[in-house]
């Protein structure tokens, strides 16, 4: 039978869960390669395909474009358990690899049910992760990404289930012309993993609290197994296209007010996935081969920016701009494999983002849409100034903070480099990249217009750059986002609904001791009712009850059983 790459994850991380130290370092490692090249080398087509009643679960169907994101997200698991080979916390290592698995579930189903289960694998896998931060504010924020995802994928359900119960298609892929209910709600649930305004917010809120190596793995999964589907599902729409050039503005702009790094990384990630969604947008066959392109180059350095970030924090454990600087003469390797990911983002020819994200904003231009080909390109301004310039300048180059970095470990430093290779690889030959596309494009990046504008638009950036150099330091301040909307309403409704539950609960109490109370009353002194009809009076009682009294004696009871015995055996008979 033919392996599915996320088994492999998941006997992976059983056997991680099971051994130790380097035997444990070496299974972690060995499996990731394992599903890497499982992933190279699976035949297209149907493999896992079950009948369950009326319904056909496809759990293993590879086509070009599944194909393509399957390698991508092995790979980078690769790079991943490479650069976490030094932690020790079995837990987090099977979290990240189930995480993974539950990506390659989704891009591999080839049915709605199958891609919906893996879906909320992976959420739960993920959320693991970010409690793996193991800190106060990683379980807060754990808390909030909970609350987020288990909204998105209660609309996931309900679109599945309207989408079924209609008689939709169970394959897994386009609406065709039905933009109804269940369109809509699945839209929304998958809007929500894409990090797509307003619902952005979970992203720069929980991804930095996640530990310095699960961050890397929540940069590549969950927002990009959401453009696989948007890519599959939802082409060429025009809201996804302004929502695209939104998120793209939106990300850039609060990287400007960032003083934490990985923070800075990560609403850079909102803005980078925005590309994607735009591409998806516009529909096209280059902008969506630019989306998928984009997806997969922009895992690469974004792991490897946030790769370079670790590093900083493990040298220093400093995280903030304010609180780091001059460091960059004691980690002279971690400067230049940084910069390798910054140059990457930032779009300079050679590297891989150079080949990608031209793609996306060249077929906006092409369909017509000048204002949306003009707000890619200055968002990707925007990502030079603060990934290019801000954040090393300020990390690695600006006022000294008296800092002694400590050695950062190898594994990590080799991860960088394999990543930075595999950039650099990509801008030199993007025709490996493209060759292996889901659609066929005809696009050549290095033209002399376009290196040059490239170049001409980052040089006045960086000059731009150094005349505000002053006002771009960071701020130790905290960035109001959306999750305002529920930080704040949603702790002061949870302790409305306990307080209520506290009350309701009290009076439930007292009713019940009343009619406890009640009742005993009543089997002490049954005439107490007939006392009250009769005489009015508050106690009731006609006169004290009297057992031998009121009470008929034995022999009246055995009488009447004994009636009733003979009359039954009468009718019997």
């Amino acid at each position: 039978m033919t392996p599915h790459p996320a088994l492999i994850l998941f006997a992976t991380a059983v056997l991680v869960g099971l051994s130790r130290g380097r035997v444990r370092a070496g299974l972690l490692l060995a499996g990731t390669i394992a599903a890497l090249v499982a992933a190279v080398t699976l035949p297209h087509g149907v493999h896992w395909g079950y009948a369950v009643g009326d319904y056909q679960l496809q759990l293993l169907r590879v086509d070009p474009l599944s194909h393509f994101f399957g390698l991508i997200f092995t790979l980078i698991m690769a790079v991943g358990a490479l650069y976490a080979l030094h932690a020790t916390r079995a837990g987090e290592h099977g979290a990240t690899l189930v995480y993974a698995g539950g990506a390659l579930g989704v891009v591999y189903a080839g049915d709605w049910v199958s891609a919906f289960v893996w879906w909320e694998l992976m959420s739960i896998a993920s959320l693991v992760v970010v409690w793996s931060g193991d800190t106060d504010r990683a379980r807060a924020a754990g808390f909030r990404y909970l609350f987020v995802h288990v909204a998105g994928g209660s609309l996931f359900f309900a679109g599945l289930a309207v989408h079924l119960s209609g008689g939709g298609p169970l394959e897994f892929g386009p609406f065709g012309e039905t933009h109804g209910w269940a369109y809509g709600l699945i839209l929304l649930a998958v809007a929500v993993n894409a990090a797509i305004p307003p619902f952005h917010a979970w992203l720069a809120d929980a991804y930095p609290e996640a530990s310095i190596t699960g961050t890397v793995f929540l940069s590549a999964f969950t927002t990009k197994t959401a453009v696989y589907v948007l890519i599959r599902v939802f082409p060429n729409s025009d809201l996804l296209l302004w929502a695209g050039v939104l998120m793209a503005l939106y990300g850039v702009v609060y990287a400007v007010l960032e003083n934490d790094i990985r923070r800075l990384l990560g609403y850079h990630i909102i803005s980078q996935v925005g590309y994607m969604v735009a591409g998806v947008g516009l529909g096209t066959p280059l902008a969506l081969a630019g989306a998928a392109a984009h997806a997969f180059c922009h895992i690469l350095y974004k792991a490897l920016l946030l790769m370079g970030a670790g590093a900083v924090m493990t040298a220093t454990g400093r995280r903030k701009l304010t609180e780091l600087g001059g460091v960059g003469r004691q980690m002279p390797v971690v400067v230049a494999l940084y910069f390798v990911g910054a140059f990457s983002i930032s779009g300079v020819p050679l590297f891989n983002g150079f080949i990608s994200k031209s793609m996306i904003i060249t077929a906006a231009g092409d369909e017509g849409h000048g204002i949306a080909e003009l707000l890619l390109t200055l968002a990707s301004v925007g990502t030079f100034l603060h990934t290019g310039l801000k954040l090393p300048y300020f990390t690695f180059f600006g006022p000294s903070r008296g800092l002694r970095p400590t050695p950062v470990p190898a594994n990590m430093i080799a991860a960088m480099v394999v990543a930075s290779i595999c950039c650099i690889g990509l801008g030199l030959a993007p025709g490996w990249l493209y060759a292996r596309l889901a659609t066929t494009v005809d696009y050549h990046p290095y033209t002399l217009d376009h290196v040059a504008g490239s170049l001409q638009l980052l040089g006045g950036t960086a000059l731009g750059f150094w005349w505000l150099l002053g006002t771009l330091k960071g701020e130790a301040t905290e960035s109001l986002d959306t999750d305002w909307f529920y930080r704040k309403p949603v702790p002061e409704v949870m302790a409305w609904l306990v307080r209520a539950a506290a009350a309701t609960g009290r009076l439930a109490h007292a009713a019940a001791r009343w009619v406890v109370q009640t009742a005993a009353g009543y089997a002490a002194n049954p005439l107490i009712g007939v006392g009250r009809l009769v005489t009015g009076a508050s106690d009731g009682a006609l006169s004290p009850y009297d057992e031998n009294r009121y009470r008929f004696p034995i022999g009246v009871t055995v009488l009447w059983v004994v009636l009733a015995v003979g009359l039954l055996s009468l009718l019997i008979g």
